[in-house]
């Protein structure tokens, strides 16, 4: 089974959703043969290196809407995020760009280890307030992670993987992807959306029995066969 999901380090629900479904296939019995594949995705492409002011004035001028009711959106991330047991820290938080975040871990899937990069990204962002576009904050992260910071840096200058990063984006418009987490499965189904533990579940055993599952063809003369106690003609 392969499942592909496209995320942003900087989506409240792309965590939270994340984490939801981490969950679910934890518990999956058949989870061994399954292939998730991490896809980049961007929801603010324009957004600065640094960020001015707080982020609630950020968030406030990006979406159109009060300060007010920006306030009461983070309030609604932090409770959604805590019911999950994730920590979304908005006083602190760094809302800034995370395309180089991104490239950084197509690197790192070279070594089998963009899962854990992606873990470990967004808990800066969303917990630890770092800025994930600040290089130092990069390569120090994956460092820690025992990945090579020497590697890391020179990718970061080169501007490497970024045709990767791109081509994900565009790739996931062609399939569908109009906003995130959204979860494609073995290229056949979509699912948007940070959706229950439970329904992940669910998505995960109902494809594993289509996929496992063997169909008579109708309508075609019985043949001759042979059960456990005898053989019929």
């Amino acid at each position: 089974m392969k499942i592909e999901l496209w995320s942003d380090f900087a989506c409240p629900f792309c965590y939270i959703g994340k984490t939801k479904f981490d969950k679910a296939l934890s518990k999956f019995k058949h989870k061994d043969e399954v292939e998730l594949i991490y896809k980049a995705y961007q929801l603010n492409p324009a957004a600065p290196k640094t960020m001015t002011g707080s982020a609630v004035e950020s968030f406030a001028k990006g979406h159109n809407v009060s300060v007010e009711q920006a306030t009461k959106k983070f309030e609604m991330f932090v409770g959604a995020a805590k019911a999950v047991g994730l920590e979304y820290n908005y006083d602190i938080i760094q809302m800034t760009n995370s395309l180089d975040a991104h490239r950084i871990a197509k690197w790192a899937r070279k070594y089998g280890r963009e899962a854990e990069v992606t873990n470990r990204f967004m808990k800066a962002y969303f917990t630890d307030g770092l800025n994930i576009a600040d290089h130092n904050t990069l390569i120090k992260l994956v460092t820690e992670l025992g990945l090579d910071g020497e590697e890391a840096k020179k990718v970061l200058e080169s501007g490497e993987f970024r045709n990767v990063v791109e081509d994900e984006i565009n790739e996931g418009r062609q399939v569908g992807v109009r906003g995130v987490p959204f979860f494609v499965l073995n290229r056949k189904y979509g699912v948007s959306g940070a959706q229950e533990e439970e329904y992940f579940a669910q998505v995960l055993d109902q494809l594993w029995e289509e996929i496992h599952q063997i169909e008579e063809i109708k309508g075609l003369s019985k043949g001759h066969t042979c059960d456990d106690e005898t053989c019929g003609i």
